[in-house]
């Protein structure tokens, strides 16, 4: 049995003293702002609007599909709700782009160890994590300059 990617809905849960499905109306991108109010003692305001004209990409990092803030701060995101609100900057919503087919993606993925699953947006060249074209990766994710670095 193939371990899934991990998406939002599956990472950001309620704590233990609350049913399962006590998040369960909750959109996936807004679990996280109550994740961080259980997890950190702290309230995060939840923003209002859209930032039009700036898209963000997600990709899948390590077995999850996460995305940045132009803060530098990620969190775990969904295709199933392609937005993000940063709780470290407090910037409004922003849109995600994610492949046409997500769950190809995670299928192509599906035989590697979860460390070992990275995938970026063809059109994301900004990725700060993302491994130059020259590079070479081997087996278990290492680049040809960490090698010999």
């Amino acid at each position: 049995m193939s371990i899934p990617i991990v998406r939002a809905e599956a990472f950001y849960l309620p704590p233990p003293s609350q049913p399962a499905t006590a998040w369960d109306l909750v959109p996936a991108a807004e679990r996280v702002f109550r994740w961080i109010e259980h997890r950190q003692q702290r309230r995060v305001r939840v923003p209002d609007g859209f930032l039009i004209g700036r898209r963000l990409y997600a990709r899948i990092n390590h077995g999850r599909w996460v995305a940045d803030c132009p803060c530098n701060s990620s969190q775990v995101v969904s295709p199933a709700d392609p937005r993000l609100a940063c709780t470290e900057c407090g910037a409004g919503w922003f849109q995600l782009v994610f492949p046409e087919d997500p769950d190809a993606v995670e299928a192509s993925l599906a035989d590697l160890l979860p460390s070992e699953r990275n995938w970026w947006h063809d059109d994301d060249n900004d990725a700060w994590d993302r491994p130059a074209a020259e590079e070479q990766v081997d087996e278990i994710g290492w680049t040809d300059k960490e090698v010999a670095g």
